[in-house]
């Protein structure tokens, strides 16, 4: 049985049939973080792959930058397969031109190229840890006030070179404004000196759900620790190949579907 659907904010799929239900919460758009529940005792796959839900019948998915394809979400409950396609509404990104930058601002210099690549290998590790925990379901919070001075998406050339999109949502702030959890959470890295992205935090939200925090003056949190929505964790800073002080927040499902960060939240900080 195949039906389609349309989720804008909250939508809910209802079929008269032994009670089975899915429900559907987030925006259908590039960069979306997607929340579904269906019967707890179903099974469930995305575009084929499956998919681990908690005991509520809760589960995840999104969809990525570059996303064009319907995610076609297939529930098997009691025997018979349910299909739902959800379609992909496309975004406009914004270009960034950034011009006067330095040129080891721009590409690193060869004798860095090994120490990146080890430093991407563990970010990937980081983003690779899946638990249990059901922190994806709160209502994230902004991790710092201030100005969004970049979002999610944005194509940036760099002193005229076309570089990779931004995948992450800026915060423009002073050097040492508190960075705070945005849901709780386990610690999977914490490191203050990386090439790139200087001081820099990977909390796990569960069920694959993850988030990074960039350019950090301070880390004020370790590894495996639990930290709870609203903890310190971090000051903002210009660490890394930052060009002024800001947090630059990433989330993440896995290490390949980048979502972005300023659609589940809300449209201004309370601080």
């Amino acid at each position: 049985m195949i039906a389609r659907i349309c989720c804008l904010l909250l939508c809910s799929f209802n079929l008269q049939a032994q009670d089975y239900f899915l429900k559907i919460k987030g925006q259908p758009v590039q960069g979306a973080l997607l929340i579904a529940q269906t019967n707890p005792n179903n099974t469930v796959s995305i575009d084929g792959q499956n998919i681990k839900m908690t005991s509520e019948g809760y589960f995840i998915f999104g969809f990525g930058r570059f996303d064009e394809n319907s995610k076609l979400v297939s529930i098997n409950h009691q025997g018979q397969t349910y299909q739902t396609s959800i379609p992909v509404q496309i975004r406009d990104f914004p270009t960034e031109v950034v011009d006067g930058l330095p040129a080891s601002k721009v590409n690193p210099p060869e004798r860095d190229w090994e120490r990146i690549k080890k430093e991407q290998a563990q970010v990937k590790n980081a983003r690779t840890v899946w638990s249990e925990q059901t922190a994806f379901l709160q209502d994230f919070i902004w991790p710092a006030s201030g100005r969004v001075s970049g979002v999610y998406g944005s194509r940036r050339i760099l002193n005229g070179e076309p570089k990779r999109p931004h995948y992450g949502m800026d915060i423009a702030n002073t050097t040492g404004t508190e960075v705070v959890a945005p849901a709780d959470g386990v610690i999977t890295m914490a490191v203050s000196d990386h090439f790139y992205t200087g001081g820099t935090i990977i909390i796990d939200h569960g069920y694959g759900l993850n988030s990074t925090y960039l350019h950090l003056s301070q880390v004020n949190v370790e590894e495996g620790q639990n930290i709870k929505q609203g903890d310190k964790i971090g000051e903002i800073g210009a660490t890394g190949r930052a060009t002024g002080p800001h947090l630059d927040w990433r989330l993440n499902i896995g290490t390949d579907i980048r979502l972005d960060p300023q659609l589940i939240i809300p449209k201004d900080p309370t601080f």
